[in-house]
């Protein structure tokens, strides 16, 4: 999809993936196994620098944007969705930092170095039966003060990445004062283990286990933000990432269908199937489904980007998430229905990314809660009308 391109960079970068793409979907079978990782591809994406794409050049990063990260994104789960939203994730937290410059100044220039030397990062903030934090749940994770260090007790879920991560962004809550901040907790520091729980069929490479933390001491510097103090709700553009990925997956099932439909030729018909008129509408809804949804990604990133109504925003990269993680699905289904009954053998790829497209839907934000909003927003504006 070169028509997105923007910069010189970009393109560099785009040219280097590509080379890692076909790299990607030769090793994905091996994260059908239990507790596995795609270490190698990570490792691949670091040597060409991927994992600082949106770090502030200041920090020695290559400090790209938001349109720039999802455009990557895309193109990573198309050889891989486990390697991409794993990283994305990563990349989520330094691209906030870009653009907010909210990290702990003692903390903030010795972490960008940790991360310049190739550590990876990611926010640890689901608990189990806590409820998701996205919809009020105050952490059960505590941090109690002592001396100039803090003690961080308690465990978290969903924790992706979880093998490769080097600093875990812990939340918690500060037994003196009740607070919920933010804490680096470093996966070397002593109390830190990693419990293999994640047996989830789709995206099953995100090994996205627990992380527990047994009494774990950390400088006192390493509280990262004070969650409590942030009073004005920003809209969290990096959260397009999630979308990104998913739509990579229904793309690499798209590449699978039409190469499938152009060379499978049954002895009935004598040519390949993709000469048929009713595959034919099959592709041409996909193509329209797939270049809709891309779209509403790129606007939503542009829209950001450059606007400054967080409230509009908010809206417009929610909508992003559900509408496109919903036509992921529809393109995989469509995509499986041209390949037939094959698609679902254990050998073909595109089983996984059946799978791993339904993953879409229990990533934040939460479809019921984006339409619940939609909904009080529509009516209150008619309410309005209706008084005037």
């Amino acid at each position: 999809m070169h028509h997105f391109m923007k910069t010189k960079a970009q393109q560099e970068m785009m040219e280097q993936l590509d080379l890692l793409i076909p790299i990607f979907r030769e090793r994905e079978a091996l994260l059908d196994e239990l507790n596995s990782f795609p270490e190698e591809n990570i490792n691949d994406l670091k040597k060409i620098g991927y994992h600082l794409l949106t770090l502030p050049e200041a920090d020695g990063g290559k400090g790209m944007g938001l349109y720039s990260f999802v455009l990557m994104q895309e193109k990573i789960a198309q050889g891989c969705g486990s390697t991409a939203l794993s990283i994305g994730w990563h990349l989520g937290n330094t691209l906030e930092y870009r653009e907010r410059r909210h990290w702990n100044p003692k903390a903030a220039p010795w972490l960008c170095k940790e991360i310049q030397q190739g550590a990876l990062v990611n926010s640890a903030i689901t608990e189990r039966n806590a409820g998701s934090p996205t919809r009020g749940a105050k952490p059960q994770t505590t941090a109690s003060l002592s001396g100039d260090q803090w003690i961080i007790t308690g465990e978290k879920t969903y924790t992706s990445m979880a093998p490769a991560v080097d600093y875990f962004f812990v939340s918690a809550t500060i037994v003196s004062s009740g607070e919920i901040a933010r804490f680096i907790v470093p996966k070397k520091a002593e109390g830190v283990s990693i419990r293999e729980t994640w047996d989830s069929v789709a995206m099953r490479g995100t090994a996205s286990h627990d992380l527990v933390m047994n009494e774990v001491k950390i400088p006192k510097h390493f509280l990262l933000e004070n969650l409590s103090l942030e009073t004005k709700q920003l809209a969290k553009g990096w959260s397009l990432h999630i979308p990104a990925c998913y739509l990579g997956i229904a793309g690499a099932a798209r590449d699978y269908a039409i190469s499938f439909a152009g060379s499978f030729e049954p002895t009935s018909l004598g040519k390949p199937i993709a000469t048929l008129p009713n595959i034919r509408q099959a592709i041409g809804e996909i193509e329209l489904k797939l270049q809709s949804a891309r779209h509403v990604l790129y606007s939503a990133a542009s829209l950001y980007e450059e606007g400054n109504d967080d409230e509009f925003i908010q809206d417009q990269l929610d909508v992003a998430k559900v509408m496109i993680t919903n036509t992921a699905i529809d393109v995989v289904d469509k995509a499986m229905r041209i390949v037939g009954a094959r698609a679902l053998s254990q050998s073909n790829q595109m089983h996984r990314y059946y799978l791993n497209v339904r993953a879409g839907i229990s990533n934040p934000p939460m479809e019921d809660l984006v339409f619940m909003k939609l909904a009080k927003k529509a009516l209150e504006g008619r309410e309005g009308g209706e008084k005037g």
